[in-house]
């Protein structure tokens, strides 16, 4: 009976041969830092070090040149916000193939300028990326050009799984590898090179807990749709998962978690922090899985995918910001100080006096609850953490002040709509 796969080694094999001179073998560099964090032996495979800041360029070169002479004449087109839209863009205009991808209104400016930058004809349709993929068909009908889809396509799995084969010579040792999930083409083609070769390597895909569709199409037995949602990892919120893909992963992969915002979020502030190294949200969720102990590699050797770094700027900010409030090391105090001259100026004197750097200061008279002949002072102060806020903290007390820290609320990280990249 037929399994529904449609790859083989042999494919990934061929696609490697056939894309080599043009993708970079990215590293599987060794890390102390997060191996002393997760008490793995981790290495992470450096994706986000493509010329487009992505894997997709695999799986998208290989599409291309398996294009007929006609098919190359007429061009390509491809809906996407994100990775899959630079990547096709760069190797068509490189092997001289007209390529039109169509992107959602609202996507953001700099990922347009970027395609348009690698030479992709942008079309901008739609509220959202179902609205923009509806418009990329009703084209490609008109005008006879080849749909390049990012993950539902056999010679986009094979070309994505090049990456399996390169893990295993940088480092033949390896117990797992944790993958991110969006609609499984990445994963697909990684897994079967790796368990082809070595079964005994285990093989973890993490998605966004916020739009898991490969998880629930594994429940269901076949691809269903998800609610759409928004999120960091907005390059594997995928609301279904693929045809080609689900035969591959059910086969293929062991076990599939997911994480939240705020634990992508922290994985990115950790692999910027401590490995020097940006990520975009889907490229951060192997480690936010391993971070938060969503599956026990413990003293294994593991491999993180670390599959694009096209985050958006904003995003990132804010996503620094937040991480140096849950750190400590940016903290908002609200002290109650006596209404009369040289109060403020003796606050200020302890608080430098202990280090910290203010970065704030509203002085509130008129529209704060003080009682009258007091005032509420509300500072952002740059720390050293947790225990120097408690420090700051303790030493305002002991002068008689009424100290309150600032719980923040948590917001939302993104603003761009999802879409798989």
């Amino acid at each position: 009976m037929s399994t529904g796969i449609q790859v083989t080694i042999h494919d990934i094999e061929q696609a490697r041969e056939r894309i080599k001179d043009a993708i970079f073998v990215t590293p599987c560099a060794f890390s102390q830092s997060l191996s002393n964090l997760t008490g793995c032996k981790v290495y992470c495979k450096l994706e986000n070090l493509q010329m487009t800041g992505s894997f997709k360029e695999r799986g998208a070169l290989n599409k291309l040149l398996r294009l007929t002479q006609e098919e190359k004449a007429a061009g390509v087109i491809a809906s996407s916000a994100g990775n899959h839209a630079q990547g096709l863009a760069y190797h068509a205009t490189r092997l001289g193939i007209a390529a039109t991808i169509v992107m959602p209104e609202a996507t953001p400016i700099v990922k347009v300028t970027a395609t348009r930058g690698y030479g992709g004809n942008v079309v901008l349709k739609g509220n959202s990326y179902d609205e923009a993929f509806a418009h990329a068909c009703l084209l490609q009908k008109e005008h006879g050009y080849t749909f390049v889809h990012p993950f539902n396509d056999p010679l986009i799995v094979a070309g994505q799984g090049t990456m399996g084969l390169e893990l295993l010579e940088q480092n033949p040792y390896l117990d797992s590898v944790v993958v991110p999930i969006g609609g499984g083409g990445m994963i697909s083609g990684v897994a079967i090179a790796l368990k082809e070769t070595n079964p005994k390597i285990r093989i973890i895909g993490v998605e966004t807990e916020s739009v898991p569709s490969m998880k629930e199409a594994m429940k269901k037995g076949e691809p269903v749709e998800v609610p759409a949602a928004r999120s960091i990892a907005d390059g594997i919120a995928v609301r279904r998962a693929g045809d080609v893909t689900l035969p591959i992963v059910r086969k293929y992969v062991d076990d599939i978690v997911t994480v939240s915002e705020e634990e992508t979020a922290n994985a990115v502030m950790v692999l910027l922090e401590r490995e020097k190294t940006l990520v975009e949200g889907a490229g951060a969720v192997p480690l936010a899985a391993l971070l938060n102990n969503k599956v026990n590699l413990k003293g294994r050797k593991v491999a993180l995918v670390l599959s694009g770094g096209n985050i958006d700027v904003n995003v990132l900010s804010r996503i620094i910001e937040r991480g140096l409030v849950k750190d400590g090391r940016l903290a908002k105090l609200s002290v109650t100080i006596s209404d009369t001259p040289g109060s403020l100026a003796s606050l200020t004197a302890v608080i430098g006096t202990l280090r910290a750097n203010i970065m704030e200061i509203y002085h509130n008279r008129a529209f704060s609850e003080a009682n009258l002949g007091e005032t509420i002072v509300d500072l952002t102060i740059e720390t050293r953490g947790h225990e120097h806020v408690s420090e700051i903290i303790t030493a305002l007390e002991g002068r008689g002040l009424k100290v309150t820290i600032e719980t923040p609320h948590p917001r939302p990280l993104h603003h761009t709509p999802h879409h798989p990249s």
